[in-house]
């Protein structure tokens, strides 16, 4: 009989019973079980073995440092931060000390509070409810929510701050010693006073004035203060870089003569990445290709617990807007001696990879050098090359380094194929700034062959390095995406029955399976809602030291190598492999090892706030881009259907705004959550998910990115085989029921509670994947 059959010596309660403890109690440590149940001596060790065996069978997970709860469970009472929004707009919290896998709760409103937002932190109760966990608001806790960013409104007797952020209603009343200098549109921040004030508006003090309203730079500066993006460098940190030395070969192998080059967007300022492709000559390998790609080396120049670490690792990424970035690092490493230019020697940790002629890869080799990049491209000009519209740039190395390039990638491009990754088209925008600061236009990103050539040799680097650390048994950052839930697929199974596509709600959800559906959709009326909704099935990518994977890209390991200039995830993965291959005295350090798991939640925290920045900024650019086209009549598709109105994105600029149900006619409208439509109680006639429409732009808000259209297009004809419809959720604002699966597809979650979100996001060369 093994040990964990048998039965529990005295005075040990049975699993079942201290399972159901901790169901009861919400979490406890061990020194509270053993407590509980009066255990000592003996006991106590057949508690810590007890407690071992049921982690491994499933049935306990942890809560905190030392604390464990029944797995899959959330305590009675607890603090959660709200992380996500639904079609319907209804909030989902997580317990901020819960584990990865931990459930996500349905936060129930409470009409006697103020409503939170996204990003809030609350004081919850948790019970189990019909459809999953539900949260019952206590109270919002106040963690740095006693700033605002807004703009100044004045009047003859008053002034006041108007708050940036939509979801705040509250304006703040100005002393009117502070006012004299004030203007009406300034913007500034403010901080709410403290006191017992219960009636009128809550009073501010002026921090900080940052600028006007009408600034062309306005939409990046509220984003930057919204979301706390740090700006700048300390005077030592600056000094630290301007410190640094141009690299020599010491220690470092000759790589000069390999004719590397740059391929990167036409305003890059920095380039962090270089590749050269080369046939490969060895008999065995017919057919195959050698592909090199170099990284700046970014580890000889920030080492561990330098100022210049410890600015990185709090800023942990670049965050990019469309008229400024604000850097990882200062720009004398960011555009100087870590940025591969053309024709200067640069330090690089390069990989050198191999390739059969079917694109699966035989093997590689890291090498720490000196580079010296022969070729400064961009995407566009590169492109044009290979298609025959060659200039005094690429003309001369059309042969030698272009032509072998393309053909090593197709032959790459037959490994990914048979890979099979996601492939999702994310259809992204572009601004362009006008001289003046203004906007000069917005466009669509065109997706280039180039594109997917730096993406896939990135892509094929970035396991490289995790494949290397593994087989040296180096802790590394791995960039993990897992797969989707069956919550998640039941509910894209439950979609796609409105559009006549079969889904097995037993099928397993695989990138194969995925592209089949796509492929199947794409020339159809459907492909765009198709591939929206299927974006949303994904899960979110992190960082993590544990690996389960990546699903979209359908890798068993993957870590970020590619980007150290503007994310401190790859420069750990770069001092790793100088550890791992002793390249050199700087790689990671033990500390840095034992602190991978608050590294990695950290630089995955920062990675979602810049992007919620970046989001932010270009929301409030394209509202200020269409505020001279109030009264326009658009062409657009509907991307979200919820209670309160439907969300529509332009076909031309990609912004997205609501059409409010209330402005949707005389007749009251009904949420079918199925059915992903707004059903109108008499005729049943519809506005359904992914519909082509004409929309009027009737307010657009750039100090909030807030757009709001009236529908000119009639809805369709009652569904004949649809039952009659729900009476319930009205168009003019009463309440109903709400739809309770967590991250339906057929909705969007709104950001900042007015527009739809995205999921797994393509961005250049891998960067986010």
């Amino acid at each position: 009989m093994t040990k964990s059959s048998k039965r529990p010596p005295a005075g040990l309660p049975d699993k079942d019973t201290l399972v159901a403890f901790l169901r009861e109690a919400g979490s406890a440590e061990k020194t509270d079980i053993a407590r509980h149940f009066g255990l000592k001596g003996g006991d106590r060790r057949a508690l810590r073995e007890m407690i071992r065996e049921l982690e491994a069978e499933g049935r306990l997970g942890k809560r905190g440092r030392k604390g464990f709860s029944e797995a899959g469970a959330l305590p009675p009472v607890g603090v959660a931060d709200v992380i996500e929004r639904d079609g319907d707009g209804e909030l989902y919290v997580r317990l901020v000390e819960a584990s990865p896998d931990a459930p996500h709760a349905l936060l129930i409103p409470d009409k006697t509070k103020a409503a939170p937002g996204l990003g809030d932190r609350l004081l919850v109760k948790f019970q189990r409810g019909a459809d999953g966990w539900e949260a019952r608001l206590i109270k919002k806790l106040d963690v740095g929510t006693n700033r605002v960013l807004g703009v100044i409104r004045k009047s003859a007797r008053e002034t006041r701050v108007e708050p940036v952020d939509r979801r705040s209603k509250d304006m703040l009343l100005v002393p009117q010693a502070q006012s004299g200098d004030l203007r009406d549109g300034d913007l500034v921040l403010a901080a709410i006073e403290k006191g017992d004030q219960r009636y009128g508006p809550k009073r501010g003090k002026i921090l900080e004035h940052i600028g006007k309203e009408d600034d062309p730079r306005a939409a990046s500066l509220i984003a930057i203060y919204t979301h706390s993006i740090p700006t700048g460098f300390s005077e030592a940190v600056e000094r630290e870089a301007e410190d640094q030395e141009l690299p020599t070969l010491k220690g470092r192998e000759d790589l000069r003569d390999v004719p590397f080059i740059t391929i990167d967007p036409a305003d890059a300022r920095d380039h962090d990445d270089a590749v050269y492709a080369v046939r490969d000559e060895a008999p065995r390998n017919e057919g195959g290709w050698i592909v090199w790609v170099a990284i700046a080396d970014v580890a000889a120049y920030v080492r561990p617990g330098s100022q210049l670490d410890r600015e990185a690792r709090e800023k942990g990424n670049s965050t990019y807007f469309p008229d400024r970035v604000e850097p990882m690092l200062p720009e004398v490493l960011s555009n100087g001696l870590c940025s591969l230019k053309e024709g200067e020697n640069r330090a690089c940790l390069a990989v050198r990879m191999v390739f059969d002629k079917d694109g699966r890869k035989t093997g590689h080799r890291f090498v720490r050098g000196l580079m010296r990049s022969h070729a400064k491209l961009s995407y566009e000009q590169a492109q044009a090359a290979i298609d025959g519209q060659t200039d005094d740039a690429t003309g001369p190395i059309m042969e030698a380094i272009l032509y072998p390039l393309w053909n090593a990638y197709h032959a790459m491009l037959k490994g990914r194929l048979k890979r099979s990754p996601l492939q999702i088209e994310s259809a992204e925008r572009r601004i362009r700034m006008a001289p003046d600061g203004g906007i000069a236009s917005i466009e669509k990103r065109t997706s280039l062959e180039a594109h997917r050539l730096i993406e896939e040799m990135m892509i094929q680097a970035n396991v490289c390095a995790a494949e290397t650390l593994e087989q040296k048994k180096t802790p590394l950052i791995y960039r993990i995406h897992d797969a989707p839930s069956q919550e998640k697929i039941f509910n894209l199974a439950d979609f796609l029955h409105t559009i006549g596509k079969p889904w097995n709600k037993g099928e397993p959800g695989t990138t194969k399976r995925f592209n089949k559906l796509l492929d199947e959709t794409r020339d159809t009326e459907h492909a765009d809602v198709v591939n929206e909704v299927v974006l949303r099935t994904q899960m979110q990518a992190i960082y993590s030291p544990e690996n389960v994977g990546h699903f979209g890209l359908n890798l068993d390991r993957y870590a970020h190598f590619t980007s150290p200039i503007r994310r401190y995830s790859d420069l750990i993965v770069h001092r790793g492999l100088i550890r791992a291959l002793n390249l050199g005295k700087d790689g990671l350090t033990d500390r840095e090892i034992a602190e991978l798991p608050a590294i990695a939640e950290q630089v995955t925290t920062t990675e979602r706030r810049s992007m919620a920045a970046e989001r932010d900024a270009m929301d409030r650019y394209i509202a200020a881009y269409l505020e001279e086209h109030i009264g326009a009549t658009f062409a657009g598709r509907i991307t979200g259907v919820t209670r309160f109105g439907l969300f529509i994105r332009l076909e031309d600029t990609g912004a997205d705004g609501l059409v409010p149900v209330s402005t949707l006619g005389s007749e009251y409208f009904t949420h079918d959550d199925r059915a992903h439509a707004l059903v109108g109680e008499r005729t049943g006639k519809r506005f359904t998910l992914g519909r082509m429409v004409e929309v009027k732009l009737r307010e657009a808000t750039p100090v909030t990115g807030g757009l709001v259209f009236e529908m000119l297009s009639e809805p369709e004809p009652r569904d004949p085989n649809a039952p009659a419809p729900r009476y319930g959720i009205r168009g003019r604002g009463g309440d109903g029921p709400a739809m309770r699966g967590k991250n339906r597809p057929g909705g969007p979650k709104p950001r900042n509670g007015s527009r739809p979100s995205g999921g797994l996001k393509g961005v250049r060369k891998g960067k986010r994947k």
